[in-house]
């Protein structure tokens, strides 16, 4: 059987979104910023998990979606697993600090911020959820960074209560 990668790009209200994997797992999420842009739609079959990664995020960006089922890439590492679960685990409408979340899982702050700044599935694995401590500069890598961050933190606050799963 040959590789075929499947893409798809949501228009969203934080800019567009671009999914991408093939026909057994999600490979990447990249918000991209304002000022940037993907050509087209992309194509991905109807059955595929990134058509149905892009029917999950249209629900998450509706308010009708707090969680994500979707197959992703296994990390190569215990560790990077161990941290990516962490970061899954900050629930819809809740934010905790990059050292508190390190506290734990009996890590770092550094490699929290790190796993963060790695993560390929922005949104979905919610690391805008993880969050500076005190008056500290906010940092996001996705879409147009903090503003994005905001937003979706935000954006969640608004639709925390009365969301189904």
């Amino acid at each position: 059987m040959a590789y075929v990668p499947h893409s798809i790009c949501l228009q969203t209200p934080i800019g567009q979104v671009v999914i991408s994997g093939d026909s057994r797992s999600i490979h990447r999420i990249h918000i991209l910023g304002q000022d940037e842009q993907d050509g087209g739609a992309g194509d991905a079959p109807p059955d595929s998990p990134v058509a149905d990664a892009a029917h999950q995020i249209s629900d998450y960006f509706a308010g009708t979606r707090t969680a994500f089922d979707l197959p992703l890439v296994p990390l190569k590492s215990k560790r990077g697993e161990a941290l990516r679960q962490a970061i899954a685990s900050v629930g819809y409408g809740e934010t905790i600090s990059y050292g508190a979340l390190a506290q734990r899982v009996s890590s770092g702050a550094r490699a929290v911020g790190g796993a963060c700044a790695r993560n390929p599935y922005p949104i979905v694995i919610p690391c805008h959820r993880i969050t500076s401590s005190g008056s500290a500069a906010e940092k996001y890598s996705a879409g147009d960074g903090p503003s994005t961050k905001a937003w979706l933190i935000a954006h969640e606050a608004r639709h925390s209560t009365g969301v189904e799963q």
